[in-house]
């Protein structure tokens, strides 16, 4: 009895020892930046499954959440984390903001890069281009949604353009299959055989806050939320912005008079 006690002990010690995160493409760079340490520092292991944060692929956070796939944490785009909320999937009041994220531009390393120094530049960049491609997740709805209508250059865009669901657009960028890609900046930084010719003029970028949250089936909800508070704080912060990012919670630097 006492062998079958300490056993069951064992195994409830393990499944503590873990902890599942779904995370999006946003995130994903600074994330497995930050996996190391803090899985040394909490003796934990992170079991970590990738998507969008929306979208109708089955590798998206909600379409997996529905389908019964195990999370503890989740981490994406904060207007599809609280539609989880409000569904049910994630619990009020679990959901911390964690970083700000900016859209950004990228064409195939080695080909000319265009000017995207004002709305007016790229406007006409786009137009000039042959194919454009965005993501279908928070940036690509921006982006196919309010971006081109901004520009007023719908019509063109349908014509040309494409959403690329699941599959990085920097991929496709650098396979050559699209003239142009966007995707949230931190996402185009983490892919090879592309130029970033960084984030779309202030006057027409949008800032997306990536957030987490602790789903109503989690078996941890403690140690998943002691996860969420390290990703929020200083210590998380330089691998953070080695992505292009900015942490929610540092302190806002005024700019110079």
């Amino acid at each position: 009895m006492c062998i079958a006690v300490l056993l069951a002990a064992l195994a409830v010690r393990a499944k503590a020892d873990e902890l599942h995160v779904m995370i999006s493409g946003g995130f994903t760079g600074a994330y497995q930046a930050i996996l190391p340490a803090y899985e040394k520092q909490a003796s934990v292991k992170l079991l970590t499954a990738y998507g969008p944060s929306m979208g109708e692929t089955p590798q998206a956070i909600p379409n997996r959440l529905a389908r019964g796939e195990s999370a503890d944490v989740v981490i994406m785009a904060r207007s599809a984390l609280d539609t989880l909320v409000k569904n049910g999937f994630v619990l009020p009041g679990s959901e911390v903001d964690i970083v700000r994220s900016k859209v950004a531009l990228a064409v195939k390393a080695g080909a000319p890069v265009p000017d995207i120094s004002s709305a007016e530049a790229l406007k006409s960049a786009l137009l000039r281009a042959n194919s454009v491609a965005w993501s279908d997740s928070a940036s690509g709805q921006y982006v196919s949604k309010e971006l081109f209508h901004r520009l007023g250059i719908e019509a063109a865009m349908a014509a040309k353009g494409k959403m690329i669901p699941a599959t990085p657009v920097g991929v496709i960028v650098a396979r050559g299959e699209a003239e142009i890609g966007f995707q949230q900046l931190s996402e185009l930084l983490a892919v090879e055989g592309i130029t970033v010719v960084g984030p779309i003029p202030e006057a027409v970028q949008t800032i997306t806050i990536f957030s987490a949250g602790v789903t109503k089936a989690s078996k941890s909800p403690e140690a998943a939320k002691r996860l969420i508070d390290y990703l929020a704080s200083p210590q998380a912060w330089p691998s953070i912005r080695r992505y292009g990012l900015e942490p929610v919670s540092a302190p806002v630097v005024a700019a110079a008079p």
